[in-house]
Formats: structure tokens, C-alpha cells, sequence
């Protein structure tokens, strides 16, 4: 029998960066400490306790010179923006073998204003440089944009499916005073923005935003004595099956089918018991692809899943609570923002906010895509 992770470890503390959106005098590392130091703060660590790093998009060697921890488990795994939910797999695995007892996960990334990043990584010397980039692909729209006009053509899959996402996430934006789009939006608004790669439109793409953000994790015992709510990790799971669109098995297919069933067999719960979802949503498609591959819905079934405002708040699946990448934030790798969510809702933060907390959430389900639908991270969560 496999070795189960499940009940062993728990999310301890949550924050964001102190800004998040357009932050031209702030390096990227600076994010990942200001996340950091908001995190440990949250849960009532200092960084004296953490004895485990990890991050993605810089190396834990500058993370933790600049920190000043030195860890006993150091996990540089980067594999675009799952890689933040798949760190909950990789620490609450080093924690409950005994390898380290807090394990401090950060992000930071100036997706928007590029000050401290280093540089995309298109050289003509990488796989895309040399067999994509020659043929006039762009990045990563591109690549999104195909592969779900491939579920239109085989699925029937309509544009208004796609927005009716947009607006519904919008909505759940509208109550989160950090939202960076906050505006009321219409299915026939994003049908009416600007085009930018068929079929997608303006309001169908996530935004491209500054920040960071970070979470801690210890065994699920010491967290009884800490001073949040404990959020258990009940199942993980992680994959990847191509890094290029073009190599892509199928453009209606990712690896979320496997890590979803990974972490839903490992939770032992089903798909009726979640109460909330935070679905990696780079773009409009890739909410409703997740969603197929996840097993909450049939294949080719996403559109008629989502539709009537499933999604929105007051309907019957709450999904992307915080408004998501499409108006909440989207550094570039997302994935982090949607596992600080998940917390927030399972502790029940926004007790005092009316409709913004989800009532009696239980469990939720934490997933991130990375890449061009080439990596896929899940984890189920429970309330402690």
C-alpha cells in the first residue's frame, strides 16, 4: 500500500505580499519576504521556527540567504503555477517523514513590472525556441487558445460557456477589497472585448499583476496549539505529460485527470462532498477543462456545467471565491493565491462579510495548471 498523507499535516498560516497589483519599486525577492514574514505572522511562527523552504521561480539558496533561515529540506520545484499546490505535497511529505517540523512556502514574482526577474525563458536554445517560436505561436495565449477551440469543435463548447465564467468570477471580485477588477461585468461584455487570440477575448484572459504570497505547514498535532483554525491536508496529487502545446497527448485532456483522482483517492471523499473549488483560471478555458478533468463533471460537459451563474456566488458550486486570476491577481504563477483562498474560506475568515464566505465549508479542492497545460497540482483540504 502507498504511503498516505492523509490527516498528517495542516496549513497553519496564510498571507499575501503588503500590495499586490502595480509595484514598479518593489524586486521580486522583496515579495517573497514581505509574504513570508505576513504568513509567519499569521500563524504565530517567526522565521526562527521554519526548517523547510520552498519556492519556485528563483532558487532557495538566494530565498533563504535573503530569509536568513537555513533548512534542513530545500525544494526548488518549478513547474510553472501548480507548482504552490504541489509544494503542499512535497512538505507535508517532509513533515510527516520527520525530515523538518515547519515548512514555509513562498512566492513572489513582478509579473507585471519585471523589476528583479529573470528574463522569460525563450531562448532559441529551449525546446519552443527551436520547434515553436519560429512558426508565430504567442505565449502562452496562444496555446491556450487552440486547445480549447479543439473542445468547441469536438464538444460544441460556445464562447458564452467560456464567459459565463468571467462574469461569475468577477462577481466573487466584486466582494474582495484586494481585487484589482472590481467592476460589474456581462456575458455580452466579454463577448464585446477586445480579441486577442481566437476565441478568447480581453475578459477571457487573466490579468498580469505584481506580488506574493505564502503559506506554512506543520504535522497536524503541533498545529492544535498554534493560534489559526488548522487546515488538514487530506489528499495530494501532482503530474505533467508535455511541455510544448505542440506535444500536447490531447488538447482536451491534461494531467489533471490523474492528479485529481491521485488526491481524491488518497482524501477518500467524493466529488459531491467539496464545498469549495479554487481552479487554476490562467484563462477562461482552462476553469472549464480543469473541471471536466477533475471529475465533476463529464467529458465535454464543462460548458453546461457552468452555465446559469453555477459558479457565482449564491450558486451551487463555489469556485475562484477571491476572484482568481481573471480579476483578482495573477503574478504569473497563480497557484499560491488559490491555495491562501482555500485556507481562508476552510477557516471561515470571512465570517463577518455576509455572502463572501462560503457557509459551512468543510472541504475544498486546491488546483493549479502550469506551463501550457502541462503540469497539474491537487490538493483536498479540510477544515481542522
Amino acid at each position: 500500500m502507498a504511503f498516505s498523507l492523509n490527516g498528517k499535516t495542516a496549513i497553519v498560516g496564510v498571507a499575501e505580499s503588503d500590495e499586490l497589483g502595480r509595484l514598479p519599486d518593489k524586486p521580486a525577492i522583496l515579495l517573497h519576504a514581505e509574504a513570508a514574514r505576513n504568513a509567519l505572522a499569521d500563524a504565530g511562527l517567526t522565521k526562527d521556527d521554519v526548517d523547510g523552504l520552498f519556492t519556485a521561480g528563483i532558487s532557495t539558496l538566494e530565498l533563504g540567504e535573503y530569509l536568513g533561515i537555513e533548512p534542513k529540506v530545500t525544494d526548488s520545484t518549478s513547474v510553472g503555477g501548480s507548482s504552490f499546490v504541489i509544494h503542499i505535497a512535497h512538505a507535508a511529505a517532509a513533515i510527516a517523514t520527520g525530515r523538518c517540523e515547519v515548512a514555509l512556502v513562498t512566492h513572489g514574482e513582478s509579473g507585471r513590472s519585471r523589476v528583479g526577474q529573470m528574463p522569460y525563458p525563450s531562448s532559441a536554445q529551449s525546446l519552443r525556441g527551436q520547434f515553436e517560436a519560429p512558426y508565430g505561436l504567442p505565449q502562452p495565449v496562444g496555446a491556450y487558445a487552440m486547445a480549447a477551440t479543439r473542445h468547441m469543435h469536438d464538444y460544441g463548447t460556445i464562447h458564452e460557456n467560456l464567459a459565463e465564467i468571467a462574469v461569475a468570477t468577477r462577481k466573487w471580485a466584486m466582494m474582495n477589497p484586494k481585487a484589482m477588477m472590481q467592476d460589474p461585468i456581462t456575458i455580452q461584455d466579454v463577448l464585446d472585448s477586445r480579441p486577442i487570440a481566437y476565441p478568447f477575448n480581453l475578459l477571457d484572459c487573466c490579468l498580469v499583476t505584481d506580488g506574493g504570497g505564502a503559506y506554512i505547514m506543520t504535522s497536524a498535532e503541533r498545529a492544535k496549539s498554534l493560534k489559526q483554525t488548522p487546515v488538514v491536508v487530506l489528499g495530494v496529487g501532482e503530474g505533467h505529460d508535455h511541455a510544448m502545446i505542440s506535444q500536447m497527448p490531447s488538447y482536451t485532456s491534461f494531467a489533471a485527470k490523474h492528479s485529481g483522482q491521485r488526491a481524491f483517492e488518497m482524501a477518500g471523499i467524493g466529488r459531491d462532498e467539496i464545498d469549495i473549488a479554487m481552479v487554476y483560471d490562467s484563462f477562461t478555458y482552462t476553469v472549464l477543462l480543469s473541471l471536466e478533468e477533475l471529475g465533476f463533471c463529464a467529458k465535454g460537459e464543462g460548458g453546461a456545467f457552468v452555465s446559469n451563474q453555477r459558479t457565482a456566488p449564491g450558486g451551487a458550486f463555489p469556485l475562484n471565491t477571491n476572484g482568481g486570476g481573471l480579476s483578482y491577481t495573477h503574478t504569473g504563477m497563480y497557484g499560491m493565491f488559490a491555495v491562501i483562498e482555500a485556507v481562508r474560506q476552510l477557516r471561515h475568515d470571512y465570517a463577518d462579510q455576509g455572502q463572501r464566505q462560503v457557509q459551512d465549508a468543510k472541504l475544498g479542492i486546491v488546483h493549479g495548471t502550469g506551463g501550457v497545460l502541462s503540469s497539474a497540482g491537487t490538493a483536498i483540504l479540510a477544515r481542522g
